[in-house]
């Protein structure tokens, strides 16, 4: 049948794992008020007249929802993925949130999808900065690439934490290390494997974990990636560490 669904292909765990997918460099966007109201009258028709409500379980809202995503995955590629993810799955605060919320007359959910779209690509846009800012520099000795990719680990766990979905962590907290991996040249299978090493099940959903057992994970990430524990002595390195806490 000729629904949006039914002309992309469901999003895979490769697409999602893989930074390349999702990389603003690599995949250019262009958003001005002409290509906004482009978008919302793509997304319009597909918002039923009549909502479901809690008594038919939002199925109508949900089959929109389903629409729209595919309208805006065939329209701006593999990094439109996460418009509409939830804050604990790595989206935005107040952006799209859910079916049942965010779909409601056909002008206020059109806007809405727009608006999540342009936020999910500020986030991209975002996390690709800070991916380049804790890469250890390429002239870095061993120990000192071992001292960045420690920190690295330190501030995307604990990113991942300031959600304030614990029961997400896990989940997140792998995610943004594996991107910021591959984000560095390194395949996504050699990332998933540093991941799992470093975190093997250490993070548990619905508790948050000590600063000690973040250090840890961080270190044997770092000892992983170079061979070498990270170098100890961080008062020359103050003035980066100043920066990093600052973002």
């Amino acid at each position: 049948m000729p629904f949006p669904e039914n002309l992309v292909p469901p999003v895979s765990y490769e697409t999602v794992r893989n930074w390349r997918h999702l990389d603003p460099a690599r995949h250019p966007f262009t958003w001005d008020e002409d290509e906004e109201a482009r978008l919302r009258a793509l997304v319009r028709p597909w918002v039923p007249p009549v909502l479901s409500g809690p008594a038919g379980w939002w199925q109508g809202e949900s089959w929109c929802e389903q629409q729209v995503d595919a309208i805006i995955r065939e329209r701006y590629g593999s990094w439109a993925l996460g418009w509409r993810w939830d804050y604990q799955y790595g989206g935005v605060p107040g952006g799209w949130g859910h079916a049942s919320t965010s779909v409601t007359t056909p002008d206020e959910t059109a806007a809405r999808a727009a608006a999540a779209l342009v936020q999910w690509r500020g986030v991209l846009e975002w996390l690709a900065l800070r991916f380049a800012e804790l890469a250890p520099p390429p002239d870095a000795s061993p120990e000192d690439r071992s001292w960045h990719l420690e920190r690295a680990c330190v501030r995307l766990v604990t990113l991942a934490l300031d959600s304030g979905v614990a029961g997400a962590l896990p989940g997140q907290a792998g995610r943004l290390l594996l991107w910021f991996l591959i984000s560095t040249g390194m395949s996504p299978d050699d990332a998933d494997q540093v991941v799992e090493a470093a975190i093997g099940g250490r993070f548990e959903s619905w508790v948050t974990p000590a600063q000690t057992l973040i250090d840890s994970v961080a270190e044997d990430f770092a000892v992983a990636l170079t061979g070498h524990a990270p170098y100890q002595e961080h008062r020359e390195r103050a003035a980066l560490e100043e920066l990093h806490d600052r973002h």
